[in-house]
């Protein structure tokens, strides 16, 4: 598909979930997309056999969560990055905010590393590891605003170990499918917010826990 006529198809269905697209914004998410398209020709990052539902869960998904951000310019720290939604187009929405996008395959984090270069993203590291031995750097501890993952499920033990990298107040963004009870079961010192829809279509829910102070 052409670049112009993907632009118009983003904005299209942008409209259709209630989210304006300001002209510099969809032209970074469309060489974003182009970018993944043409790396998942020879890796496997991400599914993209029907463009409609790839747009509205890989780019405006994460657009319409940036609208959750506790603060503009959030630090915010990516788990299983892998093709790098959501947090490449969150970053692209808000881009003041420094990111850190963990994914322990190497190729996939080769083409996070090209994201970061050919999108010119300033404040944006990559770190290509198991999130669990990122512990043994005390620097990251309580380092982060705003964690994220997309998961279909999350366990308690994981959300206990993910929320050492959180700042006290900060918060947890899990991105969601249709499954599951909109609270997901937790312990101190994370607390549930709320759980939100971000695109109808594809009945997608996210939901934010914070860290209590």
């Amino acid at each position: 598909m052409a670049a112009r006529d993907f632009r118009t198809r983003l904005i299209r269905r942008a409209s259709k979930v209630g989210v304006f697209l300001p002209d510099d914004l969809a032209g970074r998410l469309v060489s974003y997309y182009e970018l993944l398209s043409r790396w998942n020709r020879k890796i496997n990052l991400t599914a993209l056999d029907n463009p409609d539902e790839a747009i509205d869960r890989l780019l405006l998904e994460p657009v319409l969560a940036a609208r959750h951000f506790p603060a503009p310019d959030v630090s915010i720290m990516d788990i299983g990055s892998g093709g790098g939604s959501p947090a490449i187009p969150m970053k692209l929405a808000v881009p003041s905010s420094p990111l850190t996008m963990v994914e322990v395959k190497a190729r996939k984090s080769a083409f996070l590393r090209e994201a970061v270069r050919s999108l010119g993203l300033e404040k944006t590291t990559v770190e290509t590891t198991r999130y669990e031995e990122l512990l043994a750097r005390p620097e990251l501890h309580e380092a982060f605003s705003l964690l994220s993952l997309r998961a279909v499920r999350v366990e308690v033990r994981t959300l206990l170990t993910l929320q050492a990298f959180v700042k006290p107040g900060g918060v947890v963004f899990l991105f969601r499918g249709p499954s599951g009870p909109d609270s997901p079961d937790l312990v101190p010192p994370l607390r549930w917010v709320g759980t939100f829809s971000l695109v109808e279509s594809l009945q997608s829910r996210l939901t934010v826990l914070q860290k209590i102070r």
